[in-house]
């Protein structure tokens, strides 16, 4: 097969081109089998991807559901306790008040006794200034002594005459 000359080259120059167009498509159909794939698999890795980051995010939603779902018990619980505090102290409050006014504000019938000994009082003291009982009372002395003003030139009463009248005054 060898054929000298210029034929024999032109054959092998268009066989070498036919082999190289052959070499060409086959790496042309490589290259678009390869490119087929490689879109296959970068559809592939973008399911395996959205699968994976959905499982994921529904494992959070999950656990953040959980999670409302025990901070709502929790606010709950406190919400009770807060109000369960709130009745004590308000309780305690009431009792400490209504203590206080059963010790410190008399009763009806205390308030009447005390009426009953006013009106008494004031019997006395009308029953008094009706006899004169009206006195000038100061304390005297360095001691404070209780004194009482006198008529000296009055008469004396008494035994030894120890009483004298009393000045109005």
């Amino acid at each position: 097969m060898d054929e000298p000359g210029p034929m024999g080259d032109a054959l092998k120059a268009g066989l070498l081109m036919e082999a190289a167009q052959a070499q060409q498509r086959l790496g042309e159909e490589a290259l678009a089998r390869l490119s087929e794939h490689l879109r296959g698999l970068d559809a592939l890795v973008r399911d395996e991807v959205a699968r994976a980051v959905t499982e994921s995010l529904g494992a959070l939603q999950a656990e953040t559901e959980q999670a409302a779902g025990a901070l709502r018990r929790l606010r709950r619980s406190a919400d009770l306790r807060l109000t369960l505090y709130s009745l004590a102290v308000t309780a305690a409050s009431l009792a400490i008040t209504l203590a206080a006014v059963r010790a410190f504000v008399p009763s009806r019938q205390q308030i009447e006794a005390l009426r009953a000994r006013r009106a008494a009082f004031e019997a006395d003291i009308k029953h008094l200034r009706e006899f004169g009982g009206a006195v000038d009372l100061r304390r005297c002395g360095k001691r404070g002594r209780l004194c009482v003003r006198v008529r000296r030139g009055g008469p004396a009463y008494g035994p030894g005459g120890q009483f004298l009248p009393v000045e109005p005054p």
